[in-house]
């Protein structure tokens, strides 16, 4: 199965990069239903991420280039989020400033990897010892940071839904979403220390 020579897997992974565009036009427009439709986005683009792997298993489309398309939607994603909440003032600066430090670092040592012919995640990862594969590679830490992402990113937008919306009486909105928020960071660096550990080599 493919959409325009380019493959499901990797289809899924470019549209959900301009989903969460799509989700950031919403937040500029102040209407309660509009953020409950955008809630509900944000949780499909992150499960999305999912979504794109199991096809390039299932279909058979895993390849070196399908991975770089799903690491780079994830960057995109991310820091779209990351920075559009920001800008709204819903979040402190230095979080996506924390996150894109670490994706530059990242990235950049991944590329001196995939040089070798080594990748992020799979038979060929990069990752040598059992901890860095368990962080960076297992699919309980992705599903686990998948899972605080789209907690966090989805209930920062219910926290602040405009007046009148069904999430605007719930006071525990605001704090569950931060919480997720600062775990999403933390994760986030943590997942990103054994790739900066186990690149040495390359150096």
């Amino acid at each position: 199965m493919a959409w325009m020579g380019i493959g499901a897997a990797n289809f899924v992974s470019i549209v959900r990069m301009f989903m969460s565009f799509g989700v950031v036009y919403m937040l500029y427009i102040q209407d309660a239903n509009i953020y409950t439709w955008a809630f509900f986005l944000t949780i499909a683009v992150i499960w999305m991420d999912g979504l794109d792997g199991y096809l390039a298993r299932k279909l058979n489309e895993s390849s070196p280039a399908g991975a770089l398309i799903d690491i780079l939607s994830d960057r995109v994603v991310e820091q779209v989020f990351w920075i559009a909440f920001a800008v709204f003032g819903w979040i402190p600066l230095w979080i996506p400033l924390v996150i894109i430090m670490r994706g530059v670092w990242v990235d950049g040592l991944r590329g001196l990897g995939a040089a070798q012919g080594l990748t992020a995640f799979g038979s060929s990862s990069m990752m040598k010892t059992w901890w860095g594969v368990l962080l960076v590679s297992s699919r309980f830490s992705r599903w686990t940071y998948a899972a605080c992402k789209a907690i966090a990113f989805s209930f920062i937008i219910l926290a602040h839904q405009p007046i009148g919306g069904w999430a605007t009486e719930l006071v525990w909105v605001e704090p569950l979403a931060m919480w997720t928020v600062y775990i999403s960071v933390g994760f986030c660096v943590i997942r990103g220390l054994p790739v900066l550990i186990e690149s040495r080599r390359f150096l």
